[in-house]
């Protein structure tokens, strides 16, 4: 769930700006930003396990399927009773209990993967260093590589200083991993996945089936589709 980032690979402090979201290129709340960050919690974490142990307790379901919407950013005091969401939901209830522990934090909302697929995770400041919190992957253990943040790039970040909102822009590095930096990072990364994989290893076979029912569901659709030009 946390990494520490690489700091030549990860733009993490970005640009001030004054107008961050933008309706027609890209993702904007549904509320203004101030609602994310205005009402009390009911429930106040007192350290990071904690965070994570009420995380574990949620479920990540789609804003189509929850709400009937393409985009929807549920605020933190609703997440907490629903307790489900997608990835922006997730991700604003645990900025708000960072903020309300004492964390430099930040909400970030950018891309994710080699395919750019659209994702909202968590910054944090602390010892001289910035950590990455993705509280999709609760599942996953406190603890991520630091290889794992290679695979996130930051678009805009959103601070709360108590009083006022901040908006800031990143640009992703021109960042190449050379082969002996890649080894001094590869060892955490093998042993994080190989523990994880031992852990769960009965879970593959279901893994499997899911992923196998989704295909042939797929499969079957297509077959059913008429034909284009018919």
């Amino acid at each position: 769930m946390i990494a520490e980032i690489i700091p030549e690979a990860y733009d993490a402090v970005g640009k001030k700006v004054f107008r961050p979201f933008d309706r027609r290129r890209g993702p904007h709340p549904s509320f203004p930003m101030g609602r994310y960050v205005s009402q009390p919690l009911s429930i106040r974490c007192q350290n990071l396990t904690d965070v994570r142990s009420f995380l574990l307790q949620c479920k990540g379901v789609s804003d189509e399927e929850q709400f009937g919407k393409p985009e929807y950013w549920q605020p933190p005091d609703q997440f907490e009773h629903s307790k489900k969401g997608d990835c922006d939901d997730f991700a604003l209830w645990t900025w708000r209990q960072l903020l309300s522990m004492g964390y430099d934090a930040r909400f970030i909302g950018g891309k994710k993967g080699r395919y750019g697929i659209g994702h909202a995770w968590v910054e944090y400041f602390r010892d001289n260093k910035w950590f990455l919190l993705d509280p999709t992957l609760r599942l996953i253990g406190e603890r991520l590589p630091r290889l794992s943040t290679l695979a996130y790039r930051p678009e805009l970040s959103v601070v709360w200083d108590g009083e006022k909102l901040s908006y800031y822009a990143h640009k992703t590095p021109q960042y190449h991993l050379g082969f002996k930096r890649f080894l001094s990072l590869a060892p955490e990364w093998l042993v994080l996945w190989g523990w994880f994989w031992i852990r769960n290893f009965w879970k593959l076979p279901r893994l499997f089936w899911r992923l196998l029912r989704r295909f042939l569901s797929g499969f079957r659709w297509m077959a059913r589709s008429p034909k284009s030009g018919n």
